[in-house]
């Protein structure tokens, strides 16, 4: 699939998908994935950063709030549109860009940071866009980023329950599969009925890669592994969302840190 295809479905989904995550229903980014994200983060005051893939502008403004300076790109001019608003009522310094994960705007060693929260499985072209991250690093920059987890995100899943019908452990299929741009449909499901009927289903086209293909991909495109994370919700979050009791049996999402050789 062409990066101009994935545009034109990102395009489509942007409008439903910023106003259901600015009503808070895309629960497990905001009580699970993201919280995991910025503790790994860790210092990044006066450090200048660069965020592929910002959707609305959500973790970005939180990195920004941390003290960095950010620049973000986009794919979605509808969604930098949502992002430029929020910036405009709520100055944080934060620069939004059009422009895509393969083939960044910037020069070598631009910046000393780069992260990307769930976008990098969404692109067509991973190995270029890591490629790009890795060049506009300085170098002993990091950078990190977060993926549905490739162990648990296959393309043939199901639930396995209890004699209560409570689940208690998912059975996974197909995991050497590759998607090259099929179609996912699905919306939030924390949304009320009523706008899960009258919102159109984001369509998302799913590029798949196993475990160690995302591994050597990071190592191919010039980056030194350093940390990973797989977020699940603590007693105290789950005690206010008992919807996400099921991210305690699997990990929907994985966070890697790595970093680009040399001296900063």
């Amino acid at each position: 699939m062409r990066v101009s295809e994935v545009r034109a479905y990102w395009e489509k989904n942007a409008e439903a998908w910023t106003f259901l995550s600015r009503q808070g229903y895309d629960v497990s980014r905001n009580h699970v994935n993201t919280p995991a994200f910025m503790k790994l983060l860790g210092r990044v005051r006066g450090l200048h950063g660069l965020d592929i893939g910002c959707g609305e502008g959500y973790n970005t403004r939180l990195a920004a709030r941390k003290g960095a300076r950010m620049t973000a790109i986009d794919i979605s001019e509808t969604f930098l549109r949502h992002a430029r608003k929020t910036e405009q009522r709520r100055r944080q310094g934060i620069e939004y860009l059009h422009a895509f994960a393969e083939k960044l705007p910037f020069p070598d060693a631009s910046f000393d940071f780069g992260m990307a929260t769930m976008s990098l499985m969404d692109m067509a072209n991973q190995r270029r866009a890591l490629r790009e991250a890795c060049r506009v690093l300085k170098p002993g920059g990091f950078f990190q980023f977060s993926i549905s987890h490739p162990c648990f995100a296959t393309t043939k899943w199901q639930w396995l329950r209890d004699e209560r019908g409570e689940k208690m452990a998912l059975a996974v299929g197909d995991y050497f599969r590759r998607l090259n741009g099929e179609i996912e449909e699905w919306i939030f499901g924390a949304a009320p009925a009523e706008l899960r009927r009258r919102l159109p289903k984001f369509r998302i086209p799913r590029f798949t890669r196993t475990l160690s293909g995302w591994l050597n991909l990071v190592l191919n495109a010039g980056f030194q592994l350093e940390r990973f994370a797989e977020p699940y919700p603590s007693d105290t979050t789950l005690r206010r969302h008992p919807d996400l009791a099921d991210a305690r049996i699997i990990a929907y999402t994985l966070i890697v840190r790595c970093r680009k050789p040399g001296q900063g």
